[in-house]
């Protein structure tokens, strides 16, 4: 993208701030620059947050009913999925979904309650319920 087609448009999600983006200068040289983002990027991002939004909505529904562990509402609520988790918190995908059960969840350590706690930025009290 060149310099002078960086999309200045504004971008609701960014609530005002610019990002950084990479463009091509008058020279030809890959240069920083920000933006203020665009519409179409407004929207997707919009829909994506829409889609965590039910997600946790309904994991806590889950949750309640006794289906699935807290630990599946809080990954939803602070925007992640499985995978993510997996990164941050340093467990195997396997595990993760296999914590997101209730009798699994249930019986971590406080050293793996703590991981997933530190990954989430909750305290563990707080991990362990519902809001």
């Amino acid at each position: 993208m060149d310099l002078d087609a960086v999309p200045q448009e504004g971008n609701a999600t960014l609530d005002g701030h610019s990002k950084l983006m990479y463009a091509r200068d008058a020279q030809g040289r890959v240069v920083t620059t920000t933006s203020r983002g665009w519409e179409a990027e407004e929207i997707v991002t919009s829909h994506a947050v829409d889609v965590l939004v039910e997600q946790a909505k309904e994991a806590k529904e889950r949750a309640k009913a006794g289906f699935a562990s807290p630990l599946e509402y809080w990954m939803y609520e602070r925007r992640m999925d499985v995978a993510l988790l997996s990164q941050t918190s340093g467990f195997w995908q396997w595990r993760v979904r296999r914590h997101l059960q209730p009798r699994h969840f249930s019986a971590l350590s406080q050293a793996h309650l703590a991981r997933y706690a530190e990954a989430l930025g909750l305290p563990i009290s707080t991990l362990q319920g519902l809001p």
